[in-house]
């Protein structure tokens, strides 16, 4: 059967638009673990280049408009510096996870997907941000609940994130259940290397 030139070329969908069903395989839980802790490192750069950047926003317009903030209340915005940190990782997450990976997930080779392996709308990935929060929130929630000290709130928190990292275990696709919840899922993703590009020793 052939087509004449007014007829539309059938549309072929992207290969890296979505993942194959078969290959949706969840990285081992020890290698998810050690991108959470590389996604923590870099993520102590972004925090401390925005609370740099906020503060010198704060300095600046105090000094050039003092009846808008005076000076001594520059730096006494801490609650605003948490609003604003938080909106800065807010739209960090989204917009990574909506590409599929963030600098650690590439790193690690691991991308994030949803139930059917499509790239997440930035709807989907601003919920799983959400969700994320349950990684940090119980032990941050209970320290100040019962005002533990700070080295009770440190051994809290790493139980926590153990017990919640084992439970993926029991999980079907041994996903984290706030991924079950946010209808996504981490998958491993290594992405072979064009053969001119091929390193000597492989």
């Amino acid at each position: 059967m052939t087509h004449s030139p007014s007829d539309p070329e059938p549309q072929v969908p992207e290969p890296s638009s979505i993942t194959p069903t078969s290959s949706l395989v969840a990285p081992p839980l020890p290698r998810r673990m050690a991108c959470w802790l590389y996604e923590g490192t870099l993520l102590f750069g972004v925090v401390f280049g925005t609370g740099l950047f906020f503060f010198g926003l704060l300095f600046v317009t105090a000094h050039l408009v003092p009846a808008l903030l005076p000076m001594r209340d520059a730096f006494n915005n801490r609650y605003s510096l948490q609003a604003y940190v938080f909106l800065v990782l807010a739209f960090y997450f989204t917009w990574f996870w909506a590409k599929g990976q963030t600098l650690a997930m590439k790193t690690w080779h691991i991308r994030v997907v949803d139930r059917q392996g499509r790239p997440l709308t930035p709807a989907r990935a601003l919920l799983r941000f959400g969700l994320s929060w349950v990684w940090v929130l119980p032990p941050l929630a209970a320290g100040g609940l019962y005002r533990l000290p700070g080295a009770e709130v440190s051994v809290l928190f790493v139980g926590w994130v153990l017990v919640w990292a084992i439970l993926a275990r029991f999980h079907p696709q041994k996903q984290f259940l706030h991924d079950a919840m946010a209808g996504t899922r981490l998958v491993h993703f290594k992405p072979p290397l064009p053969a001119g590009k091929r390193r000597w020793w492989m």
